[in-house]
């Protein structure tokens, strides 16, 4: 079958959907293009969401627009597919016919409330920052679950608004990822923005109907505003019974294909074979969007399908990240200082290679980039 007449079916309105939607046609093909994406609010980038977004100021969504890529929109939800008859069904009914089928679904926000109890804030979309910014213009203090990227951009933006935070977590902020080093460093400028930390000694309830603070081993806390940073969850629900998927999401391999023929998978919704976890970055994303989009094209990928990049901005400080995570151990400094806030830095892994870090100092990606590579090579 030939590229033109190949139906290529992308269901997900996420960067990797919409990556692999570019790509598909950047690669040559001019046939038939769907994207199923439930999402109203379109194609737009999440990451700023919680970075700029939540901070108001009248920043809105970064949208995308693919009305120059000639696809068919639809706008609903895929609710089943069939991979015998290479159909996709959505909610209202209608069936999606696909010769090769890009699953980029990405993943939910992970919710802690009781199944009955409502009012349980969460960050994963647009709606939901549209719902937070004014609940975050009245509060007076907040309680963040969750210190990990996204539940420190949270807190971030309550201690920017002058809003007296708590981040409750049963680890050291960030120290799951970045390690005991920088989870220190981060800690020490918490406490300069008046963020309290609070080591949880297991699962975190939430207290009220509506949400009105958490339930500890020691104790309740209450606060205006609690908001459920607690990770996510891959979006499979519609997969079920494929054996595509499973508890951890969608398993994919090199090619970006999954263990249906003609179904392949990019994007948060995933994890490769030979990893015991997703790995839910941008750059991933954008990567496995190359990938699975040449590969349903039954074409070369130009790139790999993992770029070990992430980015965030914290407590005033911008952070880049590139190599492997999680970081053990203390790094070297290349340049400046943490405690200044200003510092490169480098750790060395047992297999060879290398992560170098921007902690709050102003670098370019591609240079960071060379650095890790450049070092790596002199290591081995």
């Amino acid at each position: 079958m030939s590229t033109t007449e190949r139906r290529i079916v992308i269901v997900g309105d996420s960067i990797a959907g919409c990556t692999a939607a570019r790509e598909v046609r950047a690669r040559g093909h001019d046939g038939a293009l769907t994207v199923i994406g439930a999402d109203a609010d379109g194609y737009y980038a999440r990451p700023p969401l919680s970075k700029h977004v939540l901070k108001g100021d009248g920043a809105e969504a970064e949208t995308w627009d693919l009305s120059d890529l000639d696809i068919t929109a639809v706008v609903d939800r895929a609710v089943s597919v069939d991979t015998d008859r290479r159909t996709v069904t959505t909610a209202d009914g209608t069936d999606v016919a696909y010769d090769a089928l890009i699953v980029a679904t990405g993943a939910s926000a992970r919710r802690i409330a009781g199944p009955d109890q409502m009012g349980e804030n969460v960050l994963r979309t647009f709606a939901d920052v549209r719902a937070l910014r004014p609940k975050l213009d009245e509060a007076r203090t907040a309680i963040v679950v969750g210190a990990g990227f996204l539940g420190l951009e949270v807190a971030t933006a309550c201690a920017a608004r002058g809003v007296e935070v708590t981040v409750v977590d049963v680890d050291p902020p960030l120290q799951r990822l970045l390690g005991p080093f920088l989870s220190e460093a981060i800690a020490r400028r918490a406490k300069e923005w008046s963020i309290e930390f609070v080591l949880a000694d297991g699962p975190v309830g939430l207290t009220g109907d509506s949400v009105t603070g958490i339930e500890l081993g020691d104790g309740t806390r209450t606060a205006d505003l609690v908001v459920t940073c607690a990770g996510d969850l891959p979006e499979t629900d519609w997969l079920e019974g494929t054996g595509i998927a499973d508890a951890r999401g969608v398993a994919i391999d090199e090619q970006c294909a999954t263990t249906a023929p003609g179904v392949f998978a990019a994007g948060d919704v995933t994890y490769f074979r030979d990893a015991s976890a997703r790995a839910p970055f941008w750059s991933n994303a954008v990567a496995q969007g190359k990938v699975a989009a040449a590969s349903a094209l039954g074409v070369e990928p130009t790139c790999a399908p993992t770029d070990d990049y992430f980015w965030t901005e914290i407590l005033g400080l911008p952070i880049k990240v590139v190599g492997p995570l999680p970081l053990q151990g203390d790094p070297t400094v290349l340049e400046g200082a943490v405690d200044e806030g200003s510092a490169l830095l480098q750790w060395n892994h047992d297999d060879g290679r290398v992560t170098i870090v921007a902690f709050g100092i102003k670098k370019p990606v591609g240079l960071l980039r060379r650095l890790a590579r450049d070092s790596a090579v002199s290591t081995n």
